[in-house]
C-alpha cells in the first residue's frame, strides 16, 4: 500500500480518500496490512476518526493494527485515548512491542502523570524492553516531562548507548525545569563523545538558556551551529533567540535582530517578540510585533489576547476593546485555562472559573480560607489587566484560574507532605505564580506546575524559576 503511505507523508487526505475507494473496489478489505496502512493515512492527515472506524471494522487485527491505532491516537493530541487501547490490547494478552513502547511513552509524557510513568516504567522492564534504546529514550523524556528530572538523569546514566534524541531529551529536560548550567553542562559533555548535535540539541540548548537567562552562552551556541557543525538556523532557533533576548529585557536587541534575519519571520518569532513585551510591560514594540504577527493570520485568539494584556497592563481600556472587537470579526477564540490533576488514577480537568466539578462548593470555600491565610502572610492580588469590575470581583476572577481549583482539589484530597502535580495549557499568569508560592508558604506542600513553557516546583514560599519565566 505505497500509495497509502504516499498520501499519508504529504497529508493529503483528498488523495487517501480516493486510494481507500479503490481499495474497496478491488476488493481488499480483508487485506490487514492495507487497512492498517489506511490507520495510519487516516491518522497523519488528522482524520483520526476515520482511522478508528477502521480499526473498529478490522477482522484479524495484528500487533501492527493496533500499534497503528495507538500512535494515530498520540499523535492527534487523544492522549487518553492512545492508554485506553494499549490498556485493553494489554487486556488481551498482546504482547507489546517496542513500537507500541515509543507510541504509548509519548502519550503518557503529555499527561504528566508521574504514577502512571512509574507503572509503564515497570511494565517495560518485565517486557524486558528495558535495554532497547528507542524504548528508553522515551522513559528518558517521559520522566523528565512529568518533573521527575532526577529519575531521568539515573536512566540516562544508566544507558550503554544513546541515541542524539537521547541526548536532546536529557538537555531539553534540565532547560524546562530552569537547569540551564546542568543542560549546558551535558551539551558540552556531548560534543566531547561520537554522537553529533543536530538542529532538535541546538533548539533544546538555546531554550535552556532562554529559560535560565543565560543570555551570551546563548548567542555563542546560535553562532556555533553554523560555524563549527554547518547546522542552518531555521524559525524555530530564530524564535527562540528572540525569546531568550526578549525574556531577558534586551527588547530592542530582540527587534533588530528580527529586522536582520535572513529568512522571512514566521508566526513563532513575532509571538516571541510579542511575549517578551508582555512581559517587559512594553507597548511601542508589543504593537509593532502584532502588527506584522496579525499580517501572517494566526489561527488561534491566544496573540491577540496577549495585546490586549499589554494595552491592559498599560490601562489602555480603548485598545483592549478594538482587539476584542476584531476578535469578535475573525471569529477567533481564546484557548480557554485548563488544569488537570490526577488523583487515584482519575484525571481531573478544572477551567477558569467552572463550577461543574463535584467537589466546586468545598473548592471554591477552601480557596477563600485559603486566601485569607495568604493575605496575612504577605500576598497581595495583582489585578492591573482587568478592567470594569469592582476590585472584589477581580480578586474573584484572578482567583478561580483553573491551576488554583486544581491545586486546591490536590490539597483537600492527599495528605500532608503530598507534592501536588498540576499540568496546565497555557502560560501561568503573574498573579497565579504569585499566588501558588504564598500558598505553598501556608499549607507546607510542595506544588509542581508544568505549563505550556516549563516547570515551576514550588516550595517554602518560593520558586524554582527565580520568577524569570
Amino acid at each position: 500500500m505505497g500509495a497509502a503511505h504516499a498520501c499519508a507523508d504529504l497529508g493529503d487526505l483528498d488523495r487517501g480518500i480516493f486510494v481507500h475507494k479503490l481499495s474497496d473496489k478491488l476488493k481488499l478489505g480483508g487485506h490487514v496490512s492495507v487497512m492498517n496502512s489506511l490507520i495510519s493515512m487516516y491518522s497523519k492527515c488528522k482524520r483520526v476518526d476515520l482511522a478508528v472506524h477502521i480499526f473498529g471494522k478490522l477482522h484479524g487485527k495484528t500487533l501492527v493494527s493496533w500499534n497503528a491505532m495507538i500512535l494515530g491516537f498520540a499523535q492527534n493530541g487523544r492522549v487518553n485515548d492512545a492508554l485506553n487501547y494499549f490498556y485493553e490490547m494489554h487486556s488481551r494478552n498482546l504482547r507489546p512491542d517496542t513500537f507500541t513502547m515509543v507510541s504509548v511513552i509519548p502519550a503518557l509524557a503529555e499527561l504528566s502523570v508521574t504514577r502512571q510513568a512509574k507503572w509503564i516504567h515497570g511494565y517495560c522492564i518485565r517486557s524486558c524492553l528495558d535495554d532497547d534504546i528507542f524504548v528508553m529514550t522515551a522513559l528518558v523524556d517521559m520522566y523528565a516531562k512529568c518533573g521527575e528530572i532526577h529519575t531521568a538523569r539515573k536512566l540516562f546514566n544508566r544507558m550503554n548507548e544513546r541515541h542524539v534524541t537521547t541526548w536532546n531529551a536529557m538537555i531539553d529536560g534540565y532547560g524546562t525545569h530552569g537547569l540551564g548550567k546542568a543542560a549546558i553542562e551535558l551539551f558540552n559533555e556531548m560534543q566531547k563523545g561520537t554522537v553529533k548535535p543536530n538542529d532538535v540539541t541546538f533548539l533544546s540548548v538555546l531554550s535552556a538558556c532562554s529559560h535560565a537567562g543565560m543570555v551570551e552562552e546563548g548567542r555563542s551556541y546560535f553562532t556555533s551551529m553554523k560555524r563549527d557543525y554547518g547546522i542552518e538556523p531555521a524559525l524555530d532557533h530564530y524564535g527562540a533567540m528572540v525569546d531568550l533576548l526578549g525574556r531577558a529585557g534586551r527588547l530592542d536587541e530582540a527587534w533588530n535582530f528580527i529586522q536582520k534575519m535572513p529568512i522571512e519571520p514566521g508566526i513563532n518569532v513575532y509571538g516571541a517578540m510579542l511575549g517578551a513585551c508582555k512581559i517587559h510591560k512594553n507597548v511601542e514594540l508589543g504593537e509593532k510585533a502584532a502588527k506584522k504577527l496579525f499580517a501572517l493570520n494566526p489561527d488561534e485568539g491566544g496573540y491577540h489576547v496577549l495585546l490586549a494584556n499589554i494595552y491592559a497592563t498599560a490601562s489602555m481600556w480603548g485598545e483592549v476593546a478594538k482587539v476584542r472587537t476584531i476578535m469578535k470579526k475573525k471569529g477567533l477564540q481564546k484557548t480557554p485555562g485548563c488544569s488537570v490533576v490526577e488523583l487515584r488514577n482519575e484525571v481531573h480537568s478544572f477551567y477558569s472559573g467552572t463550577t461543574n466539578h463535584p467537589q466546586s462548593k468545598r473548592i471554591y470555600a477552601f480557596l477563600e480560607e485559603l486566601g485569607d491565610k495568604m493575605k496575612a502572610a504577605g500576598y497581595v492580588p495583582d489585578t492591573s489587566s482587568i478592567h470594569d469590575v469592582e476590585d472584589a470581583v477581580k480578586e474573584q476572577l484572578n482567583s478561580t484560574h483553573s491551576e488554583r481549583l486544581a491545586i486546591a482539589f490536590g490539597l483537600l484530597n492527599t495528605s500532608d507532605g503530598t507534592p501536588i502535580h498540576v499540568r496546565k495549557n497555557l502560560r501561568v499568569c503573574g498573579d497565579c505564580h504569585t499566588a501558588t508560592k504564598y500558598i505553598s508558604l501556608v499549607t507546607g506542600r510542595e506544588i509542581i506546575v508544568r505549563d505550556m513553557q516549563r516547570f515551576h516546583h514550588f516550595k517554602n514560599g518560593t520558586c524554582s524559576c527565580g520568577d524569570y519565566w
